[in-house]
């Protein structure tokens, strides 16, 4: 079978942060902007929709959001309607979906949403919600949740290669920054030092608030085109030039090395293959930043730095302009907020954004061709990887 080039032609982000905004009314919110974003696609031509949820069941109430998306975005998909959900990769994998079945000749022009309502009026509830991401009979009652978990991952760190709280703080310093250059981000109006942020509270230690990710709230979406059609609505599209995924364990007695993400290096090594690339042919990155030291890590594991010189490849700003290549030149997930399904929808609106120079010049990557975006989900059991290239033909 013969499978066909894709390519990212339209996206757009809503406004990240505590919304009172309903679910409903996130995929609605989203839906009239993309169709303004995009005014060259009309609603009848989307044959083929992708919703991103994580838990709309325990955050919204609501189940079978697909057809409820549909209807809040105008469309009325005649091949393909369905939820993906993968935790905090939920949103790539609408797209990884989006891609394979146009990639297949199923689909022609689809539409990749992911919307996530995370904030409740009990925090607690919320929390409660987060932890049914872990395996929830037995690792849920020793308390795995997030923070815990990465602060095991930031002590074994810290303990194996001398990583330092200021070398985690100059990741959330950079991915503030950027954040306040992008205003859909949630903390786009809020400046965090490197001091600031290595005197405020401490969630788990060794990780303080500033090297947490927020629950928050918002909606991104993207359209993607079978190769004769991207012409027709851009001429910078954003190609999908490879894709890896890989999941080694779920239940935490399996994990093995809690700084060795093994599943992240298969996943980015099929990624690079099929894209024909290697790592060092990167202008930037949108990498899964839930905590700092998961960028710290995920440096590591893509093989911009030697294992262990994460912390240092960070305080020395390599990820930063001017740096070996940027990473998380939107804010990341520390400086835009993490609404779980939304989240990787967004960082696909930003490779394109890049691609087109529509961003602020603040965060703008100089002349990029390619780049990269990666989604760790649960205890960083499960890695997705994607690689785009920027214009050209199919």
């Amino acid at each position: 079978m013969s499978v066909r080039s894709v390519a990212l032609v339209g996206g757009v982000t809503t406004k990240f942060g505590v919304r009172p905004a309903t679910w409903s009314e996130l995929a609605q919110e989203v839906g009239a902007a993309l169709f303004r974003a995009v005014p060259d696609l009309r609603a009848e031509e989307v044959d083929s929709l992708f919703v991103g949820a994580a838990e709309p069941e325990r955050f919204a109430f609501q189940s079978h959001v697909a057809p409820l998306a549909a209807e809040q975005m105008g469309l009325r998909p005649t091949h393909i309607i369905q939820r993906t959900e993968l935790a905090c990769a939920s949103g790539q994998s609408a797209i990884r979906s989006a891609y394979a079945a146009i990639a297949s000749g199923l689909s022609e022009v689809a539409v990749a949403v992911g919307v996530e309502k995370m904030n409740l009026p009990s925090m607690a509830e919320a929390s409660t919600a987060m932890g049914c991401v872990m395996d929830r009979p037995w690792d849920g009652p020793h308390g795995a949740t997030a923070p815990p978990f990465f602060a095991m991952v930031a002590q074994r760190h810290q303990l194996e290669h001398g990583t330092t709280d200021e070398q985690m703080a100059a990741v959330s310093e950079k991915n503030h920054r950027f954040a306040n250059a992008n205003p859909t981000a949630q903390f786009y109006e809020k400046k965090f030092s490197r001091e600031k942020l290595l005197h405020l509270p401490l969630v788990a230690p060794p990780l303080r608030l500033g090297d947490c990710s927020s629950m928050t709230d918002g909606a991104a979406a993207v359209v993607l085109v079978a190769e004769e059609r991207a012409r027709q609505f851009t001429d910078t599209p954003a190609w999908i030039r490879g894709t890896g995924q890989y999941s080694n364990f779920h239940n935490l007695a399996h994990a093995g090395s809690l700084t060795d993400w093994v599943g992240l290096r298969h996943a980015a090594r099929e990624a690079f293959g099929r894209a024909g690339i290697g790592p060092n042919d990167l202008d930037f990155a949108e990498v899964h930043d839930c905590f700092t030291i998961s960028e710290i890590i995920e440096y590591e594991m893509f093989g911009w730095c030697p294992p262990g010189q994460g912390g240092r490849f960070a305080a020395d700003g390599q990820g930063d302009i001017g740096g070996k290549l940027v990473v998380n030149p939107r804010g990341g997930l520390l400086g835009c907020g993490h609404p779980l399904g939304a989240t990787g929808v967004a960082q696909a609106v930003e490779v394109l954004q890049q691609f087109q120079a529509r961003v602020p010049p603040a965060r703008a990557v100089p002349d990029p061709e390619w780049a990269l975006v990666h989604n760790l989900s649960g205890s960083a059991n499960v890695h997705s990887v994607m690689i785009y290239q920027r214009g050209g033909a199919g």
